[in-house]
């Protein structure tokens, strides 16, 4: 009898595998990106500190940064997104696990004098409790769960990944601002300097003007540089103010907390080799988007897996009695145990119709990984060309206020010997300052392209 009820078993089986609604065939997937072919491979790489921005050595600005990554709200919102992840990441994992549950129930009944229950227990009012424990597991043949499991970790890592990127945009602010506002001071200062030379000329004009050497046009010529200057510094004015407010916001602080702070700006960082696009694969979005492929690859790898039986075994045991008295006696003890088998037979039109989804998800997944590298290629090649040539216009501005110093020199030391004229060195000593401005901007135009390309290349993001 047992090996007759073996076969029939193993037999009904096989049919229902058999009935099994085949997986429909879908189209060659999307690829990622070959990142060799984009020469982001076999080249040295570059170590650069997660605190990156600890490397310009200013302890204001690692004190503003570090104020921000604590407070900025948008950096709360991404951790939540993260705690969310890990949550969906935690209840995919239980699904791998036996499932135990104990209850307990207290029925007081009246049975029918015509029902089921013949005599004596018809028409009685008696009491039925339950006392038991069960437990089940739902049998992973075919890779669903794993699948499952696999797909809500990338998805955490999307989310980790995410976070970082909100932390690395976050502190590339701050620290553009902060060398921002250090560029502004530095030209407060020299333009400064231009108002006092060119408000001394124009007392000297006017001076000549008053003794017939000079006339009403030169008066009023040297009038407008001045008129000119004046305007540049209520701009510089502005822009200070306006980055001190930026600051203010991104470190979550009253402005006028920071209306004495005067950074200055720093030398460009130098680096034992060079930064290279092969640094690219650990910026944090191009991780983020390769996690959500692999994240999409599980969905559908689970989406398959739909197709084939779900097995679940299950055992109970409990007590039933009508009487507390007897209830945790062995005589009232039952139990159960058995196999359960789901087989998809009458919804495989819902099951194709998921998979086809899933398959399109992995293909949008796919493209979206492909649009980041490629954008980070050019940010990050944009960035390195840039950077270049600021510094070979800074060496060719620095060659230019090197000649302009120069003749300032000798139309001092003409005046001195008095053979000059005090506006002469006035002049001189204003091309110089304007030189000086000149290559100040280059400099803060290089270091703000640094700290680009610092995050363009991933910033202190581990591969």
């Amino acid at each position: 009898m047992n090996k007759k009820l073996a076969r029939l078993s193993a037999l009904g089986l096989a049919v229902m595998l058999a009935a099994c609604a085949p997986i429909p065939k879908l189209a060659e997937p999307a690829k990622p990106l070959d990142t060799q072919q984009l020469g982001l491979a076999d080249k040295p790489q570059l170590d650069i500190s997660a605190r990156w921005w600890s490397s310009y050595q200013d302890a204001a600005l690692d004190a503003l940064i570090d104020r921000a990554l604590a407070q900025n709200p948008n950096l709360a919102a991404a951790s939540a997104r993260v705690a969310h992840a890990q949550a969906m990441a935690e209840a995919a994992g239980a699904q791998d696990r036996p499932v135990i549950g104990a209850g307990a129930d207290w029925t007081r009944q009246h049975l029918s004098e015509n029902g089921f229950y013949p005599k004596p227990f018809a028409g009685e009012t008696l009491n039925v409790m339950n006392l038991g424990v069960g437990v089940s597991y739902n049998w992973d043949f075919f890779g669903r769960h794993k699948a499952e499991i696999e797909s809500a970790l990338g998805a955490r890592r999307a989310a980790e990944m995410d976070a970082a990127a909100a932390r690395l945009m976050l502190s590339a602010q701050v620290t553009r601002a902060y060398f921002g506002l250090a560029r502004v001071l530095a030209q407060q200062t020299l333009l400064n300097d231009q108002l006092a030379d060119r408000q001394q000329s124009l007392d000297l004009v006017r001076e000549r003007q008053q003794a017939g050497l000079d006339n009403t046009q030169d008066l009023r010529q040297a009038e407008t540089p001045l008129t000119e200057l004046r305007r540049q510094s209520q701009a510089l004015d502005e822009q200070a103010s306006l980055l001190r407010n930026q600051l203010a916001a991104l470190s979550v602080q009253p402005a006028a907390e920071l209306a004495s702070l005067s950074p200055r700006m720093p030398a460009l960082l130098s680096f034992e080799g060079q930064p290279t696009l092969n640094l690219l694969g650990r910026r944090p979005d191009v991780l983020a988007a390769r996690s959500r492929v692999e994240s999409a690859t599980g969905q559908v790898t689970a989406a398959k897996a739909q197709f084939y039986p779900d097995v679940t075994l299950a055992a109970q045991y409990a007590f039933n009695a009508t009487t507390v008295s007897k209830l945790l006696q062995s005589s009232s003890g039952q139990w159960n145990f058995g196999p359960a088998l789901r087989v998809p037979l009458f919804d495989t039109g819902a099951l194709r119709a998921q998979l086809k989804g899933r398959a399109a998800e992995l293909d949008s997944a796919v493209a979206a990984y492909n649009g980041t590298v490629l954008e980070a290629v050019r940010d990050a090649s944009d960035q390195v060309a840039s950077l270049q040539s600021l510094q070979a216009q800074e060496h060719q501005t620095a060659d230019g206020l090197a000649s302009t110093e120069a003749a300032y020199v000798l139309a001092r030391e003409r005046f001195d010997a008095g053979m000059g004229n005090k506006l002469v060195v006035l002049a001189a000593h204003g091309q110089v300052l304007a030189q000086q401005r000149s290559l100040l901007d280059l400099r803060a135009q290089a270091l703000d392209t640094q700290v680009n390309l610092l995050r363009a290349l991933g910033g202190g993001i581990a591969n």
